[in-house]
């Protein structure tokens, strides 16, 4: 467990910016939104996240839905709502696997390890939240 705080601090620490300013251009996404799910992983639905490099995606949570990926040892959850996009029906990313993509015409491209863009030089990062395992069942919360 210890590994997984050191991770995360990591990654939050890498996507901040380093003066501290939050850029104007990153205010499409309502933040403080609360969430509180849980995933039993014995479920069918879910079963894809017992294994490294799957994800899945969870409407009616957040902006625009909530990914989990299971990256390895850990897990990640992300807002499905593109944070480069004013959000709109185009700007829900769909999962495959690692990576998710915007249905809008520019394909915004994301990576569900890191929550950085891939292939793009955009300010805004994916909206993260908390999640922990206990046994067989994943909590996000935040």
């Amino acid at each position: 467990m210890k590994h997984f705080y050191i991770l995360i601090a990591s990654i939050l620490l890498l996507t901040c910016d380093s003066d501290n300013e939050i850029d104007p251009s990153c205010s499409f996404l309502t933040t403080g939104l609360t969430i509180n799910r849980q995933l039993n992983l014995n479920l069918p639905q879910f079963s894809d996240l017992q294994f490294t490099g799957n994800s899945v995606y969870l409407p009616g949570l957040g902006n625009q839905g909530v990914i989990v990926a299971n990256v390895g040892n850990n897990f990640f959850a992300w807002d499905a709502a593109d944070p480069n996009h004013q959000i709109q029906s185009c700007s829900v990313l769909v999962p495959n696997g690692s990576l998710a993509t915007c249905g809008c015409d520019d394909e915004n491209t994301y990576s569900l390890v890191n929550g950085r863009i891939s292939g793009a030089d955009l300010p805004c990062t994916l909206l993260f939240y908390n999640i922990t395992l206990q046994g067989n069942t994943l909590f996000i919360q935040n």
